[in-house]
Formats: C-alpha cells, sequence, structure tokens
C-alpha cells in the first residue's frame, strides 16, 4: 500500500499531523482539504458546481478591476451558498470553512459580496438552475424580518410581528424548482410583479388565484401565447355585454390544470422549513440576496431532499423496504422459536 502525506490546512488536525502551521492564506494551500489534490471524481462537487454555474453565466474571475486578486469570485459564492444552505451567520461560515481546510474570504468580504450582487444576477440564476419551464404557479408569500419567541409573545400580550417583505415566486409545477421571483421589502399587490414573472419564467401555461384576475393579465398572456388558467371574481352583473379578455378565458378554464397551484404552495412551505421564515439582514440588497439565495440552494440541492424520503415515490420505496425488513425478522424468529 502506499501512502500519501497529506497537510490538512487550516484545521485542527494541522496541529498534530504537519510539521509547520498552515493557515488557507499559505502558499502550499490549495483548493480542497490539502496539498495533495484529490482525483476528478473525489473533488468537491459543489465548487465543480458553482464553477460550471458561472461560466454558463459568463461571469468574471474577480468582480473588482482593481482591487487585490486575492480570492475568485466562484470563492465568494461558494461561501454565500454554503452559509445560506446551512443557516449560519457571516462570522460562522468563515470559521467553518476553515476548520475543514477550505479556502474562503473573511466575513467582511462575503458580506461586501452579498451586496454587490444585484437581482438581475440572481434571476439568471434562478433561469439557469430551473430550465425551460412549461407549467407555472404564481403565488406570493412573506418574510419576517425578526424572529421572536411566541411563547414570550403570548406570555407579555404583545403583538405578532409584521411581514414587510413580500416574495412573488414563479415555481415549475413539473420539475419542483423556482423559475422567476421578485422580492419587495415594502408591501405591494400581488399584480406588481406578474409581468416581470411571466417575463423571466417564460412558460406554456400559468395558474395563479383570483388575486391575479386581471383584464391586463389575460391579454399580456395572449400576446405571448400563453394559457392562463385563473378563476375569475364574481363581481356581480356585467354593465357591458361585450366579452373582455378575462370572460373569454372562462372558456378555456380547466379545474384539473388549476389545482396544480398547490403545488406552488407546497413549494413556499418547503423553502421556509428548511431555511427558515425569516431573515438576519437588514439592509434591502443583502435581504435581496439572502432570499435569493435560498431559492438558488432549493434549486441546485433539490435531489438531495427527494432522495432523503421527501418524494412520494420514494417514501413508498422506503416503506416498502421496512415492511420486507420486518417480514424477514419476523419469520427469522419464528423459526428460532419452533426450532
Amino acid at each position: 500500500m502506499i501512502y500519501k502525506r497529506i497537510y490538512f490546512v487550516g484545521s485542527v488536525l494541522n496541529l498534530f499531523f504537519s510539521k509547520e502551521l498552515l493557515t488557507p492564506n499559505s502558499p502550499k494551500a490549495v483548493e480542497g482539504v490539502g496539498r495533495y489534490k484529490l482525483p476528478m471524481e473525489k473533488k468537491n462537487k459543489l465548487v465543480l458546481k458553482v464553477k460550471r454555474l458561472l461560466k454558463r453565466l459568463g461571469c468574471p474571475r474577480w468582480l473588482h478591476h482593481f482591487g487585490p486578486k486575492k480570492y475568485e469570485f466562484y470563492e465568494h459564492f461558494s461561501a454565500l451558498i454554503i452559509r445560506f444552505y446551512c443557516r449560519l451567520s457571516y462570522r460562522r461560515i468563515k470559521q467553518l470553512l476553515d476548520l475543514l481546510g477550505i479556502r474562503c474570504p473573511s466575513k467582511s468580504a462575503i458580506h461586501y459580496t452579498s451586496k454587490k450582487i444585484n437581482s438581475a444576477f440572481w434571476s439568471r440564476i434562478l433561469k439557469i438552475t430551473c430550465g425551460n419551464s412549461y407549467l407555472v404557479a404564481i403565488d406570493s408569500t412573506g418574510f419576517s424580518r425578526s424572529n421572536p419567541s411566541y411563547h414570550y409573545l403570548k406570555r407579555i400580550d404583545g403583538g405578532l410581528p409584521k411581514i414587510p417583505i413580500k416574495v412573488s415566486l414563479a415555481y415549475d409545477t413539473r420539475k419542483k424548482k423556482f423559475a422567476a421571483a421578485q422580492i419587495r421589502v415594502l408591501p405591494a399587490h400581488d399584480l406588481k410583479d406578474v409581468k416581470s414573472l411571466i417575463q423571466n419564467s417564460n412558460p406554456k401555461v400559468i395558474v395563479a388565484d383570483k388575486a391575479y384576475d386581471a383584464n391586463w393579465v389575460h391579454e399580456y398572456c395572449i400576446e405571448r401565447g400563453i394559457k392562463a388558467h385563473i378563476p375569475i371574481r364574481n363581481k356581480g352583473k356585467p354593465k357591458h355585454s361585450r366579452w373582455t379578455a378575462r370572460r373569454l378565458a372562462t372558456s378555456t378554464f380547466r379545474m384539473r390544470t388549476y389545482h396544480r397551484r398547490e403545488l406552488g404552495e407546497s413549494g413556499n412551505s418547503s423553502v421556509k422549513r428548511k431555511f427558515g421564515v425569516s431573515v438576519s439582514s437588514k439592509k434591502i440588497r443583502t435581504i435581496r440576496t439572502e432570499i435569493y439565495g435560498r431559492l438558488a440552494c432549493h434549486n441546485l440541492f433539490y435531489w438531495i431532499f427527494r432522495d432523503s424520503g421527501q418524494s412520494p415515490v420514494l417514501h413508498k420505496i422506503y416503506n416498502l423496504c421496512d415492511l420486507f425488513l420486518n417480514y424477514e425478522y419476523n419469520s427469522r424468529s419464528i423459526l428460532i422459536t419452533v426450532s
């Protein structure tokens, strides 16, 4: 057996296994865990996925032109994705990556990067990670800026926290991914973001609730060749006998297709259950970055959550395996007692 010497860079094991104290910023520190470069199939899949994603977007190696070229953009973006996925602060994600021996910028540099990235960049991220969409469910949800204890709020007779952050989402019901999103810090009506959601997702069919029942929405969908399944609101007897776009849409409305909207609500619920219902950021740009990052993590790591038992098909398979193992265990116990 051939043994290869590995330096554990920036980790606690470095104190015991290396002759010299190495840090992630030292010249001998390379991408990965140590000086020994891992083969292609054993490299960090997250780093490779981020590199391919940024290459498809045509992003530069560095976000600055005259600043120091110490850390590339993919290292900043990987640290942000890990932060959103693990629900950690900037300081803790820096400490975690240093313990694992992964090159990581300082906490202030990661924070500056989160302020630099705009919403257009994140919209392209969602578009690439989701792909082309056929049927999209449009819905909106809210996030809180604080995360108080509801137990103590009830004890002190305090009011419930307000939800000033509003997120309008376009959810692909076939791929179970988010195709587009619009984030507002102040309260606004749902119709203000529907046009941008349709433009960014570019679907063939959309489903939405009665809040999106407007004549100009149906006219916009007809111009783009999109079938809209939106239930009409009961506004009483019409004053005119003419058939508007929203009244014409009732002839092609299909209730079975409309019920695909429930998958969009489950997508909103899954993001909140995995990544939290509140945000820790205070500024508008960092709040948008945090919410967009959570949606990107949902698109990137969707198969991980599906393989962990979230899918109904795999859940049935797991139940069949449990039944088979229980049956085999019971049959063996019966044979032992009989013998």
